[in-house]
């Protein structure tokens, strides 16, 4: 399993968000998003469908109907009800249950970094988990990190 850590540290989740859920639908694969605060859930639910003027991002939110149908679901759970095997974890809280899925994105900020770090190094050294760590260059574009 592939654990991407996101270090926020020029750009919201609000906007790194759609590009790795665009490429997760474009793959044929589903994303479970998960974040803990209904307000940041709420924001992403609006920021979804208007990120972009020529495109959105077809989703839904947990406990609304039709959620297995979706490719996106926001939840404030760990918990694919939609069949994802890819799991964006949005509040920079690390959840041991995104290790049932396929790929994981633990997005953070400078706030967080420290309990990213802990997750970081408690993931080092575990049979079957490959970590990646991306920041920011100055012109805004992922670069991954040593």
């Amino acid at each position: 399993m592939r654990v991407d850590f996101y270090h926020l540290a020029a750009t919201p989740v609000e906007r790194a968000l759609p590009r790795i859920a665009e490429r997760i639908v474009e793959g044929g694969g589903r994303l479970l998003v998960v974040a803990e605060e209904r307000s940041l859930l709420a924001r992403l639910d609006a920021h979804l469908w208007t990120y972009r003027p020529d495109s959105f991002l077809p989703h839904g939110l947990a406990g609304e109907e039709g959620e297995a149908d979706q490719l996106v679901l926001l939840s404030n759970a760990p918990v694919p009800l939609n069949a994802a095997r890819a799991v964006a974890l949005v509040d920079g809280r690390w959840r041991e249950e995104a290790l049932a899925f396929d790929r994981a994105f633990h997005f953070f900020d400078s706030l967080t970094i420290d309990a990213a770090r802990a997750a970081w190094r408690g993931l080092a050294g575990r049979d079957g988990i490959d970590r990646y760590f991306w920041r920011q260059d100055e012109a805004g574009r992922w670069k991954e990190a040593g």
